[in-house]
């Protein structure tokens, strides 16, 4: 009788280790769908490169699970309809896990369809990792259980942005530029409001949305800020619109305060240097002199690619991942999306937490400023300059609620 007790539970305890390690060795494979062709396709290309490069860090004994990381690129070319395009074809090809940034009309149109396949096909269901479109409507009235946002939302790096600037007494006169879509028209929307619950005295001298990807030429915008009296602007623009706009003021002499989401990205360093000293300022969840391993990471990817690691919500995304899947005991994207709810992970910048309530990601926020690189800083598209954090914000400080009412499968 104690013989027959051992083997049972001999048994059963081999069943627990094998569950526990179910996952490790499988290969897990990530469709990436940006822009790697037309006028953001520079940022997309380095955006796929940087999820590569994290999942070939974190592969096999790197990460608990066990598990080896694939990223395979998908060019959407930054439009919603082509995003549903590679999203099936990614989905034809057995992708159960999906990742995009570039775009909210885009994100948004991923995200619909990602929820409404999975409803249509229950044991084949896909996750969508968000690593960079700040819609605040995907984690609040667009929130669906499938979609889990890695970067800040629009209304968190706002907060935090603002929180910074009205300590600037100097800041009077703000002009607003942005790109005539979701994210242009909700950095216009959000800045407006909190600043004058923050600094009532502050004007807004100006309020320009500008197509997207379609403007060669910013002279004319430059003119009317010039004319405006602005003491500072205010933008969300990236990739090409932002580096294009640099440019002419840079042609214009015009030598004001920039605060910006988005200066770390491709081409827009090399231009800002082209100026000369700029005072710019970006609000993120990183700056580009983080220590530790991430430090490594980058020093290793501009090695190999003669590029910057900006990304690092890359970072975050493989991480979390892991630990879902060694926590799930599987990678089943069903029950990776139920363990990665709540999780709390370690970051190059403390711990995170991916909020159960709407499945966005809780994290420190920082405002970096753009100046000469000193010995031992990171040299920004090896301008020699580079973005140093000069205000560190815990994640409680830019944490904003949310309106998801979240349906979780049964």
């Amino acid at each position: 009788m104690k013989y027959t007790l051992k083997i049972v539970a001999a048994s059963a305890l081999f069943v627990v280790a094998g569950a526990a390690f179910a996952q490790k060795g499988e290969t897990v494979r990530i469709a990436f769908m940006d822009p790697l062709s037309g006028p953001f396709a520079n940022v997309g290309q380095n955006q796929l490169k940087s999820w590569q490069f994290a999942a070939e860090h974190f592969s096999g004994a790197k990460n608990p699970a066990g598990v080896k990381f694939e990223v395979v690129g998908f060019d959407n070319k930054g439009s919603p309809q082509e995003s549903l395009n590679t999203l099936k074809a990614a989905i034809d090809q057995g992708f159960r896990y999906v990742t995009q940034g570039n775009g909210s009309g885009a994100a948004l149109a991923i995200s619909d369809a990602v929820e409404k396949y999975n409803e249509r096909n229950p044991g084949k269901e896909v996750v969508y990792l968000n690593y960079a479109a700040v819609d605040p409507a995907l984690t609040n009235e667009k929130c669906n259980f499938w979609h889990f946002r890695l970067d800040a939302d629009t209304t968190m790096k706002m907060e935090a942005l603002t929180t910074f600037m009205k300590d600037q007494p100097q800041v009077k006169k703000v002009y607003i530029i942005g790109q005539n879509y979701s994210h242009g028209q909700q950095v216009s929307k959000y800045f407006k409001e909190d600043i004058k619950r923050k600094r009532p005295d502050i004007q807004i001298v100006g309020d320009d949305l500008h197509p997207i990807g379609q403007v060669k030429d910013f002279s004319p915008y430059v003119a009317k800020i010039k004319q405006s009296g602005a003491d500072a602007v205010v933008t969300g623009n990236w990739g090409q619109d932002l580096t294009l706009l640099v440019k002419a003021m840079n042609d214009a002499g015009l030598k004001i305060p920039m605060y910006t989401y988005y200066a770390g990205v491709t081409g827009t360093p090399t231009a800002l240097a082209a100026g000369g000293d700029s005072e710019v300022y970006v609000v993120a969840y990183a700056s580009s002199n983080q220590t530790g391993e991430i430090a490594q990471m980058s020093a290793d990817f501009k090695k190999k690619f003669n590029d910057d690691y900006y990304t690092y919500a890359t970072y975050n995304g493989i991480k979390l991942l892991g630990a879902a899947m060694e926590k799930a005991h599987s990678t089943d994207p069903v029950k990776v999306a139920h363990a990665m709810e709540g999780l709390t992970i370690k970051s190059f910048a403390g711990d995170v937490t991916m909020r159960a309530s709407d499945h966005q990601l809780q994290q420190t926020m920082y405002i970096t400023k753009w100046q000469k690189a000193k010995k031992g800083e990171y040299s920004v598209e090896n301008t020699g300059y580079t973005f140093v954090p000069i205000k560190k914000m815990d994640p409680y400080v830019s944490s904003t609620p949310t309106s998801c009412q979240m349906k979780r499968p049964s």
